[in-house]
């Protein structure tokens, strides 16, 4: 197989767009003459874009639960309102989630990436000031209104501008987000003790890493047609290059790259449903707007029943159980060992601990779970961490703190694998974008009451015996639907057409 880097550059002319940045030269048939010039910086500063728009996408929770009893006695908030609080990232993500694909194909997704950017500042640096609980949570709402737009569009900016290096950038794209995760987690704390002690000024001082985010995207900020999304890459590439041949989008065994690489071919059209339509249904019919010819097999493709699939299902509640369980995790654990005596700089760091194992695991638990028929083993390990972990809170929350932390980081590694799974279980481009959207939206559904019930639980027992023993309960049924979504099928063969 030849090397990425070679692999990139033979196909660049007839399956990249040209740069958000120099569209106009490309499309008038120049050629890749015309953007050879500006194609490096340019390319250079979306990976810049790319990277720090990934580390902007967690500090808001994590900086937020490393202060969290700071907040709630600054603002007067009772634990019922703390836990509503930590339950506000998986809705808004639920929610404004959606709308990130109109707002692509209207605006270019280099455009909604940079409000979105703008929009985590705004939100970063005014909350800790509006004085007022449900201020605190107007701020917050704008700050994750920001960040689930942006995740959305991440993966759909990776796989358009850099086709053939899927895994590589997804791989710098999610250990970006994973530091991003720890680092916030680890420092507010020592950067707040710095300033005074000010819990104001610790975590309002995150929004100059969004401000950061915001300047390479500027060049992106072209109207509606700057790239994915905007509707105007199906037209560059030519109805040739639109037509998959049929079955081009397997997964097979492989690694993670392999898996989003293997998907590629049929996926085209589906890149430009996921940054650009409106619904699912878009997701099967996404081709024919990419530029295949009238009845290529790809534009003739009607959308999965995918509700019909029991993978399906089984991979949506996987996906809300495992996303409850990591936002009670970045919402409370600082303050489980807080309240068990342990410093609040140590606190934090042991929840950066939690979160930084998500940059190695992130890049070997998909290329194991690809290596497997059936990667229901995995599910039942990482559940087997977390029991261990919960456990370990409940009977020695201070004496085996690290071990504890640890043991849940690995357990919390079943996003990247829930993602893998997702691409597994579907055999064409269209039918991982149908799969993926009805995975996410319900399973972010899902994930909302989670942390707000431990936060009412915590209020009413006075301790976190019943907190800890939800988790406990939470993660037996995970273990079971992920067991159930990691079996070797595919939505296509269950779902019908």
């Amino acid at each position: 197989m030849a090397p990425e880097d070679t692999r990139t550059t033979t196909r660049t002319t007839s399956r990249t767009a040209a740069p958000l940045a120099v569209r106009g030269s490309a499309a008038h048939g120049t050629g890749e003459q015309a953007g050879a010039s500006p194609r490096a910086w340019t390319v250079r500063l979306l990976v810049v874009g790319i990277v720090l728009s990934a580390l902007n996408l967690r500090p808001a929770i994590t900086s937020l639960g490393a202060l969290l009893e700071e907040v709630r006695d600054g603002l007067g908030m009772s634990g019922s309102v703390a836990g509503l609080l930590t339950s506000v990232p998986p809705l808004c993500f639920a929610v404004f989630g959606v709308m990130a694909p109109r707002l692509a194909r209207r605006f270019g997704a280099g455009a909604v990436v940079c409000a979105g950017m703008a929009a985590i500042a705004t939100g970063l640096l005014v909350r800790p000031y509006t004085g007022s609980t449900a201020g605190f949570l107007a701020a917050s709402a704008l700050a994750l209104m920001g960040i689930a737009v942006s995740n959305v569009l991440m993966p759909v900016i990776v796989k358009h501008w850099f086709p053939d290096r899927v895994g590589s950038m997804t791989g710098l794209y999610s250990m970006a987000l994973a530091l991003g995760t720890a680092l916030a987690a680890a420092v507010t704390v020592p950067l707040t003790d710095a300033l005074g002690g000010n819990w104001q000024s610790g975590l309002s001082l995150w929004a100059a890493l969004a401000v950061a985010a915001v300047l390479p995207w500027l060049p992106f900020v072209r109207g509606r047609a700057t790239g994915p999304g905007a509707g105007d890459g199906a037209g560059e590439r030519g109805a040739g290059d639109g037509a998959a041949v049929p079955g081009d989008g397997a997964a097979l065994p492989g690694d993670a790259g392999g898996v989003a690489d293997g998907a590629e071919g049929e996926a085209d059209g589906a890149d430009s449903v996921l940054s650009g339509a409106g619904s699912v249904r878009d997701g099967a019919s996404g081709g024919t707007r990419a530029g295949a010819a009238p009845g290529s097999a790809r534009g003739a493709v009607p959308p999965l029943r995918i509700t019909r699939s029991r993978t399906a299902w089984a991979l949506a509640v996987f996906f809300g159980l495992q996303a409850t369980a990591a936002y009670i995790t970045m919402g409370w654990m600082a303050q489980i060992f807080r309240d068990a005596g342990v410093p609040a700089g140590t606190a934090g760091l042991l929840l950066a601990v939690t979160m930084v194992m998500g940059v190695p695991l992130a890049f070997v638990i998909p290329r194991l779970a690809t290596r497997l028929p059936h990667q229901g083993p995995i599910v039942l390990a990482l559940g087997v961490c977390g029991l261990a972990g919960y456990a370990g809170l409940y009977l020695a929350p201070a004496a085996g703190a690290w071990a504890w932390a640890v043991l849940l980081g690995i357990a919390n590694c079943a996003f990247p694998l829930a993602l893998t799974m997702v691409g597994m279980r579907a055999r064409t481009g269209p039918g991982v974008a149908q799969l993926s959207a009805f995975a996410q939206s319900t399973g972010y559904l899902i994930s909302i009451p989670g942390p707000l019930l431990v936060g009412v639980l915590y209020q009413h027992s006075g301790g976190w015996g019943l907190p800890i023993a939800l988790m406990s309960a939470l993660m037996i049924p995970q273990m079971v639907v992920g067991f159930l979504a990691g079996r070797n099928r595919t939505v296509e063969d269950e779902a019908g057409r």
